[in-house]
């Protein structure tokens, strides 16, 4: 039995075409000091000129009507959605399609501060928007918008110790401080120690590795099981022993056969039952994801979660390249050990039991195998030039728009996944 999951649609996708050019919508998330998600940027294909438009009826009847409105919730799972806006936008009351409880309007520190984009923002407080400025420097002039931000997010590649520290003596107890392009740990050590809360880069993600260390027996234990999964058929009673060999292996296995995710109609108690039910195929999905869930407890969730969507992902669009689900499904869930490892990937490699092809993907070989994952790397970091770059190179060009929509089908995916895995 196949695994359900909810479904989304082309609008809620916020895919939407307009003058021939096709809108991608990605987002990248916020974190907190402790690692949780605080909320997330949402980055749109040629944002923000073409997300609000000076045509008011073109905005409704695109990005506004479309991905605003119906896909907000769906990309940040009712947690704040961070949207880069224009001067138009909020002077000509285009941000009142949002929703004002779970939207934090970016206001770019590079807009003139006229009396009437004050007037409009004060006037958005009011109405329960939140505004963070954002790439805030010290030279920009927007004293009165200073006094309404709730949020102030910095890139901290463009400003030197000297000026960072300037602005932690500044600042307002009541504005969030956000670093961005955080991407390293020591990027991270230092934000924080400079009093930021908040944190948006792919640290989290590249954490520092423990080189000449090799992978934990109990890791080990893990990818064996994983490994004896990849037999057709699964010998059920010597993988069932395997798994229960680890208690808490085996409870998350069992909340999760029992979870929506896997949609069965009827309780199981073991492992073994839990094959017969579900079949093989959700079973090794459902046992993989049970296996990440346990090595990545010491890490993020958010983690988890970009695996789970990576994973679901690639499967969902394996078919449009060719490629193998079950392969992609691996792939895209793997592409993220070295993360929750901490571990680099040349010393994890040798201990999974995947083809040559995925291996070398997996180590960054930019082979057939590794395009949907490429791709979705390039589509996470909003570098819309590269994901076009890629389906050309495959000959895929008209099938952007499947991509975006199975991209907001697996992150609908991996939030369920997610709420049944912790």
């Amino acid at each position: 039995m196949a695994m359900q999951a909810p479904t989304a649609t082309c609008t809620e996708a916020g895919l939407q075409k307009t003058a021939g050019e096709l809108r991608y919508v990605a987002r990248q998330p916020i974190l907190n000091l402790q690692g949780r998600v605080h909320g997330y940027e949402l980055l749109f294909r040629n944002a923000p000129e073409t997300l609000f438009s000076r045509d008011v009826d073109t905005a409704a009847r695109t990005m506004l009507d479309n991905a605003v409105i119906f896909g907000l919730e769906m990309f940040t799972n009712g947690l704040p959605a961070f949207v880069s806006c224009t001067m138009e936008a909020l002077t000509e009351q285009l941000v009142h399609v949002l929703a004002p409880k779970t939207t934090v309007l970016a206001i770019p520190s590079s807009l003139e501060q006229t009396p009437m984009l004050v007037d409009a923002c004060r006037a958005l407080k009011k109405q329960g928007f939140r505004l963070a400025l954002d790439d805030f420097n010290l030279k920009a002039r927007i004293r009165d918008l200073l006094n309404l931000a709730d949020y102030i997010k910095v890139d901290i590649k463009q400003l030197s110790a000297d000026e960072r520290q300037h602005l932690r003596r500044m600042r307002c107890p009541s504005i969030a401080m956000v670093a961005k392009k955080v991407d390293t740990q020591e990027d991270y050590r230092e934000a924080c120690a400079e009093g930021f809360t908040l944190f948006q880069g792919n640290y989290f993600c590249h954490p520092v590795l423990l080189k000449k260390h090799k992978v934990p027996a109990s890791r080990l234990f893990h990818f064996e099981i994983v490994k004896q999964l990849h037999h057709d058929p699964i010998d059920v009673p010597k993988v069932s022993q395997l798994v229960m060999r680890d208690a808490a292996l085996t409870f998350r296995l069992l909340r999760l056969v029992n979870s929506p995710v896997c949609a069965i109609q009827q309780e199981v108690r073991s492992i073994e039952a839990a094959i017969l039910v579900i079949g093989e195929d959700t079973f090794r999905r459902i046992v993989s994801l049970a296996v990440l869930s346990e090595i990545n407890a010491d890490q993020p969730p958010e983690i988890l979660q970009m695996a789970l969507m990576r994973a679901r992902f690639c499967e969902l669009a394996a078919g449009l390249f060719g490629l193998d689900p079950s392969e992609q499904y691996l792939l895209g869930l793997l592409s993220l050990v070295p993360a929750m490892l901490c571990l680099p990937m040349d010393e994890i490699v040798p201990a999974l039991p995947l083809r040559d092809h995925i291996c070398d993907a997996l180590l960054g070989e930019m082979n057939h195998e590794r395009s949907l994952l490429a791709w979705l790397e390039c589509h996470e970091r909003g570098d819309w030039v590269a994901c076009d770059t890629i389906l050309q190179a495959n000959q895929q060009s008209l099938a952007s728009d499947l991509l975006i929509q199975r991209y907001a089908d697996a992150v609908v995916w991996a939030e369920a996944a997610l709420r049944s895995a912790v």
